[in-house]
């Protein structure tokens, strides 16, 4: 297949952008005038810490596959059907913000942008269009930050079955480790399991990150899909574990400023490394158990 020159690809893209400026710039600007501070406010607060830091993660995630899916609707779309129900979205995004903002309730404050584009979807091509970009708006509802207190009702037990799984491997693995609620002792080192090792928020992004995979791979098996959706919670739950143990064992091993410094970071890596590499395996199994149940039903008829 020969190959199209690039001179030959810029000027179809440049008029098209050139042409959608004048209808899409004073709806850019406006976003940007309301949603800088808060991007703002984000990067130099929650986002930068180790509980809230998938969030740039999400939001970046979100933008692409709206940008990805952006050719393919405006293909299926044969005309835009504005919807009126974008406007009441919109007000109340716009409430939502001005709430937010005012009362610092970061969690309507992100959630407006999400209405925000929403409403700005629906006015501009309809109720279809939402349906059709409905996987990005959803993903980008896990950079929503959760209500403190439902956070810490359900981390506490999320902890204490992880401490708990830890400390059962590494004693039967033959290391010096005990267990006190949520502390574990190990050789001569205590090592607290806090919010961001076993929390709820860990959780819901490797969720996230599970449901991405998925969106990206979408298999024609049904079963294979709502299999993986379903395991991705305990795929969460293991690599959490794999986490606190890897911490354990650097502290164990090289001390408690190695395991509170660097290396705390690097186990953070660990965490969302053994959750893709656990995804990849358990979607493999499945593949391989669809393909045997095919050839079987082949065989049968």
């Amino acid at each position: 297949m020969a190959s199209v020159p690039t001179s030959a690809v810029l000027p179809v893209k440049l008029p098209a952008l050139r042409t959608a400026l004048p209808e899409w710039g004073p709806i850019l600007f406006g976003l940007l005038c309301l949603y800088l501070p808060t991007g703002y406010r984000l990067f130099t607060g929650v986002w930068s810490t180790e509980e809230q830091a998938h969030g740039p993660i999400i939001l970046g995630l979100s933008l692409w596959l709206i940008w990805r899916s952006w050719p393919a609707l405006l293909a299926r779309l044969d005309a835009p059907r504005p919807a009126a129900g974008g406007w009441p979205l919109l007000v109340f995004a716009l409430l939502c913000y001005i709430l937010g903002r005012s009362q610092q309730i970061l969690a309507l404050e992100i959630g407006s942008f999400i209405l925000s584009l929403a409403a700005i979807l629906l006015l501009k091509f309809g109720s279809r269009a939402l349906r059709f970009l409905w996987f990005p708006f959803f993903f980008m509802c896990f950079m929503v930050p959760l209500p403190g207190p439902l956070v810490a009702m359900l981390t506490m037990p999320m902890k204490m079955a992880v401490s708990f799984a830890t400390e059962q491997l590494l004693f039967a693995l033959g290391f010096p480790i005990a267990r006190a609620g949520v502390i574990l002792q190990i050789g001569q080192y205590q090592l607290l399991v806090a919010d961001a090792c076993a929390g709820l928020q860990t959780l819901l992004t490797l969720e996230a990150l599970g449901l991405f995979y998925l969106n990206l791979v979408r298999h024609s098996s049904a079963f294979r899909n709502i299999v993986l959706a379903l395991l991705i919670i305990p795929i969460s739950f293991s690599a959490n574990v794999i986490r606190v143990i890897t911490l354990s064992l650097i502290t164990y091993y090289f001390g408690d400023a190695a395991g509170q410094g660097f290396l705390h970071g690097f186990a953070g890596m660990v965490l969302f490394i053994t959750a893709l590499i656990l995804i990849l395996a358990v979607d493999s199994m499945l593949q391989w158990y669809v393909k045997r149940r095919q050839r079987a039903a082949g065989e049968v008829e």
